[in-house]
This record gives C-alpha cells, sequence and structure tokens, in this order.
C-alpha cells in the first residue's frame, strides 16, 4: 500500500470511526488531520488552473467551495454511514442548515413535500414558512403510517418525503424499507434525519432512503462544542447539493471540522455507553411508580419495538417520559436531579435533560401544546457517558423526594 493510499478498514464500527476515510500519511506525517486555515488556495500558473477547471486535478480554490480538513470529515462521515457502497458527504454549518440546503436544493417552485408529524419542528416551520413564500406545498401525515403517506402523495408534484428515525421526542421508527420501496414505485426522493439513532445505530441509505441527515452537533461530535450538519448520499445528488451550497454559502468552518473529526475517534466507543445506559435507564424508569410512560424504542412497550430491534444495533441515548404530575410536579423532578444540565440538545458527553413543554413550546398553552402532541408532563432525557449507576441513583432520588 503507498503511503498515501486511503485505509479501507473492516466494517467494525471503532476500527471505521479510527480510520475510515483518512489518507495513511497526512501532510507533515501528522498523525491527525490538519486544520487548513485559509480562505484561499493559489495556483502556481495559469496551466494548473486550466487544469484544474477541466478535471485533470482535483484541489482546493476557494473556501467556500470546499476546505481539506471539511473534505476530511466528510470522507469519513460517509464511511461510517455507507462502508459497502459509494457515498459521499456534504458537511455544513449545523444540522438545520443541511437540511434547508437540501430542501432550497432539490424542491422547485409548484412541488410539494410530505413530512411526517413529529419531524423536528424547526424543518416543520421553514417548511411552513419560508417554502411556502417559494409556492412549494407540503402535507403532514402521522408518524409511521404508510398508508396515509401514500394517499397524501400528489402525482407529478410530491418530490420528497421526509421523516426521522427515531423522531423527537417520542422516538417513534418508521418502517424505512418499506418508506424507500413506497418512495421508489413512486419516483419520490427520501430524506431520513437519523441524529438520534447515528451510523452506529442505524444506517437508512442501506435500506434504499435517498439522503440521510445527521446533526454532527450531537452524537457525531459528541462534546457540546461544535455546530455542525452533514448530508450523506449517492455521489451524484451530494455533489449537485455541494454546488447549491457554493451558492447558500452554509459551510462549515475548518476548526469545527477538526473538532468533528476528533470527536468521531471515540464515536463508537461512546455509542455503546449511551446505548447500554439509555436501555438501563428506560428500564428503571418503566418499573417506577411516579413514570406513567417511557418513550424508548428498546422496551417491548413501545409501539415500534419490532421494527427499532430489526434495523437498529442500539436504540440510543435518549429517553423520553411522562411523569405522573402535572407541568410543575414535572420541573420539579427535573429540578431534583444533580447530575443533567437543564440545556436543548442531546448526543454529548454530559447528561443533559429538559422539559418541552418549557424548553421549546413555552410561548403555547397547555392546551395547543397538547393539541401538537406534547405534553406538559414530559421529560425528555440526553444520557450522557457518566456512570449509569449514579445516573439512576440520581433518577431515583429525583423521583422518590415528591
Amino acid at each position: 500500500m503507498s503511503s498515501d493510499q486511503q485505509i479501507t478498514p473492516p466494517d467494525g464500527p471503532s476500527t471505521a470511526a479510527v480510520h475510515a476515510g483518512e489518507p495513511r500519511r497526512r501532510p507533515y506525517d501528522s498523525i491527525t488531520a490538519p486544520i487548513v486555515q485559509s480562505a484561499t488556495y493559489t495556483f502556481a500558473d495559469t496551466a494548473a488552473l486550466i487544469d484544474f477547471h477541466e478535471g485533470r486535478v482535483e484541489r482546493e480554490e476557494y473556501g467556500r467551495y470546499g476546505n481539506p480538513t471539511v473534505r476530511a470529515a466528510e470522507a469519513k462521515l460517509a464511511a461510517l454511514e455507507s462502508p459497502a457502497e459509494p457515498a459521499a458527504g456534504l458537511l455544513c454549518a449545523s444540522g438545520m442548515n443541511a437540511i434547508t440546503t437540501v430542501l432550497l436544493a432539490m424542491l422547485p417552485t409548484g412541488s410539494h413535500v410530505l413530512l411526517t408529524n413529529d419531524c423536528y419542528r424547526r424543518t416543520r416551520q421553514f417548511v411552513r414558512t419560508m417554502l411556502a413564500r417559494l409556492g412549494i406545498t407540503h402535507t403532514i401525515v402521522p408518524a409511521g403510517d404508510l398508508v396515509a403517506l401514500e394517499a397524501a402523495i400528489i402525482p407529478g408534484q410530491t418530490r420528497l418525503i421526509i421523516s426521522e428515525a427515531p423522531t423527537n421526542p417520542y422516538l417513534r421508527v418508521p418502517d424505512l424499507a418499506a418508506l424507500a420501496a413506497l418512495a421508489r414505485r413512486r419516483r419520490i426522493k427520501t430524506l431520513i434525519d437519523a441524529t438520534f439513532a447515528t451510523p452506529y445505530n442505524l444506517r437508512p441509505l442501506r435500506l434504499g432512503i435517498d439522503l440521510v441527515v445527521h446533526s454532527g452537533t450531537k452524537y457525531l461530535a459528541g462534546h457540546n462544542d461544535l455546530l455542525s450538519g452533514v448530508v450523506i448520499g449517492k455521489p451524484g445528488i451530494v455533489g449537485a447539493l455541494r454546488e447549491a451550497q457554493g451558492m447558500l454559502g452554509g459551510i462549515c468552518d475548518p476548526h469545527s471540522a477538526f473538532l468533528l473529526l476528533r470527536g468521531l475517534k471515540t464515536f463508537a466507543l461512546r455509542m455503546e455507553r449511551h446505548n447500554a445506559t439509555g436501555m438501563a435507564v428506560a428500564q428503571f424508569l418503566a418499573g417506577h411508580a411516579r413514570i406513567s410512560r417511557v418513550h424508548y424504542p428498546g422496551l417491548e412497550s413501545h409501539p415500534d419495538h419490532a421494527i427499532a430491534s430489526e434495523l437498529m444495533r442500539g436504540f440510543g441515548g435518549v429517553v423520553s417520559f411522562e411523569v405522573d404530575g402535572d407541568l410543575h410536579a414535572t420541573a420539579a423532578v427535573i429540578d431534583r436531579l444533580r447530575i443533567p444540565y437543564i440545556a436543548p440538545s442531546l448526543g454529548g458527553v454530559e447528561s443533559l435533560v429538559e422539559q418541552p413543554a418549557l424548553m421549546s413550546f413555552y410561548e403555547l398553552t397547555s392546551e395547543e401544546r397538547l393539541a401538537i402532541g406534547m405534553r406538559d408532563n414530559l421529560i425528555r432525557l440526553s444520557c450522557g457517558i457518566e456512570d449509569t449507576a449514579d445516573l439512576i441513583a440520581d433518577l431515583r432520588q429525583a423521583l422518590d423526594a415528591a
């Protein structure tokens, strides 16, 4: 193997997280990918410029169109998501920017998009407001209801189906193979936000999904210290999205890409802990007298347990649960917790907890929240990598103190 050849590791998740997508030899013989902090790139002469334009060499030109550190992160993420089939990744400024880039690039005026009803609220808001101004219509259907989804397709207009796996905050897991097959029959593209699952637990591309989006801010980076997003799919479609990004400008800076690469080295190890702790916490909560319901696909009580068990390696570190009490009693449980921080987001090494009714839907009344399926007594806990026994003991004292 030549000194600069890319390593092609086996499909072991830790081996891939450490080595995939990176050349064996890096500039200056550094063991880590260097941060290339440059806005523009020089050409030795006019002939070199022409070689670049005519495709005889691959290199960078201007920071908005690419960066070596960013490219390294894109290659690793594509290899993690699709180790067996060719795929490409496009790193973006945030997970939300990854979604909006796809929507703006793929949906022309007069087209129609389908979403499931517990897609990320900002995704739904963007579709309802910004895309509506561009003459793009939408329909929202219940999560996992393929009959309703197919019935909502508008022939000749529906261009894209968007869902999540698992969804936020109730962790529903749709049958992605059936969804992909339905979309292919109707010549419609599919986009799955798999942030909660990560490539460690679920790989939608191998099930026939066209594009996968992740918020790199969450599990992929894993340390609550950067913003990024990524879109992964076949090289042709991602190449078209890259052209759109060059106009829209939602790029990831090289320092964030470097931090993302660093976080990815321990990605598989962290996911093992997140999965184990998430399951243990869900089982504890399911047996506690003060908890009326636990939303976690690893539990047999979850409506999508069977399909989740078939599709997923593990079920992640996010556990949503309902306290037997009202808005204020639920808030009191959160305030008694000593380990998790009260904060939005998820997937980092620190445990985070939130009451969605107050964190994300504070401006709505209880009745308005209930109308959109957001219960006042719901808590979303993102388990970090603290000791599982400590997290469970903390939950026990917070629940038993009432």
